[in-house]
């Protein structure tokens, strides 16, 4: 497992290894996956109390919402969970093909609908999640306390020997102490664990932070026909500084669609029955709008503030203890719009393994916590390079830096030939949806058609019709 401070071994106690995970969602899980082939014994500590079937929980605040396994992220479920992808795609979750399926628009054009260089799933964070989880809790040497808090931790600024637990409902009762050799903290983007380690005597981690103040609002509705009325199987509408509304319709897992619907401070979409249908007419095109009209709706709008981009620095140097890390939303929490997260989490537990496993290199805390943050930040670039350039942005991260102009020139110049171009739009998807480094925008193909290549014409309106042939 891992090394105590900068060198010096674990050593494991009487009932050998122990380590801790302070949060059962999806990071949280795939973590004690890994550590369980490190560890003796593997907790996770789990807020809610786990339900029976693929149901969404509080513990999930955007749970309702829509979520996307981009491409990346099921390599790595595949990785860690063999066969991953299979068995979700046999439990019923839908899987696009990019550009193919899409009816997309962004910056003022529509993309077109070529032959597929990617796929997502779109099926509900629920159902993933209970995939997840029923694999990893089937490993004997996992087991979870559920309806139970973490409080704090146990040891000092040197090293942390453990958590402080209480369990949750009435009042508590007085907290109990789980000791452990390692700690890892995946409690999401409200993580208490700076305040922790300020009680041990520890520096907190810097923080660096966009919020553009994008709010959603999500709502599940019935189709009345197959594919949405088209040949296509999900519809979006990107932001833009430009055009700060944003949206779309995806399938979920039981034949029913989710529309999502986003804006900025200010104009945040509306929960109310008739004023969620009418604020789709925000963006430049009805065609959502029109398909919400025909649509049924099942439940009623539900809404999340909460998307800032957040990451703390614990990969820097400072006055903080061995045997803590920190992974998932607690490390790094991104703008739900571009649907990261989950990919994020599995791509993290991928170097995590890794990290524990290079035999070049003994797994200090430090180490290893560095290939946690590594792992985050390619999305970290994409989403706070795009919530950057968008207005009323805020926080300690906004300002970009002189040496960031030259990339994002480039960059601008993608984002106008992609919707067009093949060869772009391949690589540039292969960024977004995180199987293949920043780079591939650089490779020859690629640059010259950046460089010295045409924009390349688009469709007038919503192309309904692939240019895929069928079959």
């Amino acid at each position: 497992m891992v090394d105590e401070g900068r060198g010096r071994g674990v050593a494991g106690g009487a009932g050998g290894r122990h380590a801790v995970v302070v949060g059962g969602s999806l990071a949280g899980l795939l973590a004690a996956h890994v550590l369980a082939e490190h560890a003796d014994r593997v907790t996770v500590v789990e807020r809610d109390r786990y339900p029976d079937g693929p149901e969404s929980r509080a513990g999930v605040p955007q749970g309702r919402h829509a979520h996307v396994l981009l491409e990346g992220g099921q390599i790595a479920l595949d990785t860690l969970l063999p066969g991953f992808t299979a068995e979700l795609r046999a439990a019923g979750a839908p899987r696009l093909a990019v550009p193919t399926d899409m009816v997309q628009w962004q910056s003022g054009r529509w993309f077109r609908r070529t032959a597929a260089t990617s796929h997502f799933f779109s099926g509900s964070r629920a159902q993933l999640e209970h995939l997840v989880r029923t694999r990893v809790l089937a490993n004997p040497v996992v087991e979870s306390v559920t309806g139970t808090e973490a409080v704090g931790l146990l040891g000092d600024a040197r090293r942390v020997r453990g958590v402080l637990l209480r369990e949750r409902g009435g009042d508590g009762g007085e907290p109990r102490a789980l000791a452990a050799d390692l700690v890892v903290d995946a409690t999401g983007r409200g993580s208490r664990a700076p305040q922790w380690l300020t009680a041990l005597g520890a520096e907190p981690p810097e923080e660096e932070t966009i919020d553009t103040g994008l709010a959603y609002a999500s709502r599940i509705y019935r189709n009345k026909s197959d594919h949405l009325g088209t040949h296509a199987q999900g519809y979006y509408v990107f932001p833009s500084p430009e055009q700060v509304y944003a949206g779309g319709v995806l399938p979920l897992e039981d034949g029913r669609h989710l529309v999502i619907l986003s804006g900025l401070r200010g104009d945040e979409p509306p929960t109310e029955d008739e004023a969620f249908t009418e604020y789709a007419l925000r963006f430049p095109h009805p065609f959502i709008h029109d398909w919400m009209r025909e649509a049924v709706p099942e439940t009623p709008p539900y809404g999340f503030r909460r998307t800032s981009n957040v990451r703390r620095r614990y990969d820097r140097a400072g006055r903080r203890p061995a045997g803590f890390l920190a992974t998932g939303d607690a490390l790094c929490a991104f703008n739900p719009i571009y649907g990261q997260g989950m990919a994020v989490a599995a791509l993290s537990a991928v170097a995590l393994r890794e990290a524990l496993t290079d035999p070049r290199r003994k797994p200090t805390t430090l180490r290893v916590q560095r290939a946690l943050c590594a792992a985050s930040k390619q999305a970290w670039d994409i989403s706070a390079g795009a919530d950057r350039k968008m207005p009323g942005a805020t926080g300690s991260a906004v300002s970009a830096r002189p040496l960031d102009r030259p990339a994002s020139w480039y960059v601008d110049r993608v984002q106008q030939r992609y919707h067009g171009d093949p060869v772009v739009g391949r690589a540039f998807r292969s960024v977004l949806t995180l199987t293949a480094p920043v780079g591939a925008l650089l490779a020859p193909e690629v640059a010259r058609a950046v460089l010295f290549g045409p924009v390349r014409p688009t469709p007038d309106g919503p192309p309904m019709t692939s240019e895929v042939p069928a079959g």
